[in-house]
């Protein structure tokens, strides 16, 4: 089970590859800020994950008008990340959680992704500015996204 609405969101330091190389991404640093959404997907230049980061990617000005940020982590390496995001011109911030430590704190292990070792599970967090959870889902299977219509309900309340 993921971490429930009402937790306190556990803090992260993960690495991101951007043009000026690699570069930290906190959640501590929108605290107080931003509302985040925070989005696990399994790997990267998949199908599915493919899907969902270009159209969140399309969207992203849905997020920005209710003043949220949108980060996607997945365990894949910011150097494979930033390949995909460059392919397929996704525009979100995509974090790696090689060593699975964020993965694990949310509760999102995914165990087995088609037999290749373990990932995150496709899921969604909602966290206000003082870092509580305030919407939390992790779909069923991996080829399942989350409700962003449910996931914009939430950021609009919280506007």
């Amino acid at each position: 089970m993921p971490l429930p609405i009402g937790a306190t969101a556990p803090d992260f330091s993960l690495k991101t590859k951007t043009a000026e190389g690699l570069l930290d991404v906190k959640l501590s640093d929108h605290l107080g800020k931003k509302n985040i959404v925070l989005l696990f997907f399994p790997a990267a230049f998949t199908g599915v994950c493919t899907q969902e980061m270009c159209s969140l990617t399309a969207g992203l000005k849905d997020y920005q008008d209710l003043d949220a940020d949108v980060i996607g982590i997945s365990v894949d390496s910011p150097f494979a990340q930033e390949a995909w995001a460059q392919k397929e011109k996704i525009g979100i911030t995509l974090a790696s959680d090689l060593n699975k430590t964020v993965t694990s704190a949310y509760d999102v292990v995914l165990e087995s992704l088609a037999g290749a070792g373990s990932a995150a599970r496709r899921a969604a967090f909602v966290i206000d500015k003082s870092g509580t959870i305030q919407y939390s889902e992790a779909t069923p299977t991996p080829k399942e996204l989350p409700d962003f219509e449910a996931v914009k309900a939430k950021l609009a309340e919280l506007k």
